[in-house]
C-alpha cells in the first residue's frame, strides 16, 4: 500500500485543525508536510510541550502531556478515523504512527 501523497487530517470533533500530506513512509512511521488551519494555534502549545518533553527524555511527563492530545483530537486516515495514534508536529512537519486497534499498555 502506497502512502506517499495521501492526505491525513487532524480534527477536534468535526473541526479540521490541519492536514498532513505524506511524503515519506518509514514503517511504522509516516512523515509529511503539515498544513495547519487557523484553529490549530489553539492546540499547538500541546504539541510543543509534548515534543520538548520527549526530546528531554522525560517520558513519564511526556505520557501525561500527550494524554490531552490523544483524548481531545482525532487523526483521520484517507479511509477514515484511526483508533489510536502517536503524532508529533514541529513547524511544517508532522510524523506519526497509528493503529486501527488501541496500542495497549506496553
Amino acid at each position: 500500500m502506497g502512502f506517499e501523497g495521501a492526505v491525513w487530517r487532524l480534527v477536534r470533533q468535526e473541526e479540521l485543525l490541519g492536514e498532513i500530506v505524506i511524503d515519506e513512509a518509514d514503517f511504522p512511521w509516516l512523515n509529511g508536510r503539515f498544513v495547519p488551519t487557523p484553529t490549530f494555534s489553539e492546540v499547538k502549545p500541546w504539541f510543543d510541550a509534548s515534543l520538548a518533553l520527549m526530546e528531554a527524555e522525560e517520558y513519564e511527563q511526556f505520557d501525561h502531556a500527550y494524554e490531552r492530545i490523544a483524548d481531545t483530537l482525532s487523526l483521520v486516515a484517507p479511509s477514515g478515523p484511526v483508533a489510536e495514534f502517536l503524532l508529533h508536529i514541529s513547524d511544517d512537519r508532522a510524523w506519526f504512527r497509528w493503529s486501527d486497534e488501541p496500542f495497549g499498555d506496553g
